[in-house]
């Protein structure tokens, strides 16, 4: 089973026992539904536990979650480093669209099947999401993911068709 990553949990909010999150999910209105489940992965043991979703806030960069059983701020401050999951459902994708982790590890190539590197990660920043291409000889490059340069995304092939421009490399 496949996991995704909605964010990391970097401590407490209030005396309720809400979650301060720092979100790196682009869908929270329908991830954090009320009655959803969402799982809290500890790295160090290497467990998920289950909880539902009571309600939820976003601000910026952060995401203030409260959940079903988490009810005092020694209980939220206990899961700090923790991160916030879903089961990967690629059912909740409309035709076309995938998840910014499947673009990792995809072969970056130009119309003419030249190849460039490959998906390292999948950065965000304030204008444009960006790709990070790790090359076999050289130092990392960023393709800003954008109509303009993406040319076709086949994450079956896992390949990305780009056009590089003067001054990207």
């Amino acid at each position: 089973m496949e996991y995704l990553s909605l964010g990391t949990i970097v401590g407490s909010f209030g005396l309720d026992g809400t979650l301060k999150v720092f979100s790196t999910s682009t869908n929270e209105e329908s991830r954090y539904q009320e009655g959803n489940i969402v799982l809290l992965f500890d790295e160090k043991t290497n467990q998920r536990m289950e909880y539902a979703v009571i309600s939820y806030r976003p601000s910026g960069k952060f995401t203030y979650l409260k959940l079903k059983g988490i009810n005092n701020p020694e209980d939220a401050n206990s899961l700090k480093g923790n991160q916030v999951q879903v089961v990967k459902d690629r059912n909740d994708l409309k035709e076309g669209y995938f998840f910014y982790s499947d673009l990792k590890g995809c072969t970056i190539i130009d119309s003419d099947k030249k190849e460039y590197g490959i998906v390292k990660d999948v950065e965000e920043y304030p204008a444009q999401i960006t790709l990070r291409i790790s090359r076999k000889n050289g130092k990392d490059f960023f393709i800003p993911f954008v109509k303009e340069f993406i040319l076709k995304v086949d994450i079956e092939a896992k390949q990305i068709t780009v056009k590089i421009i003067e001054g990207m490399l």
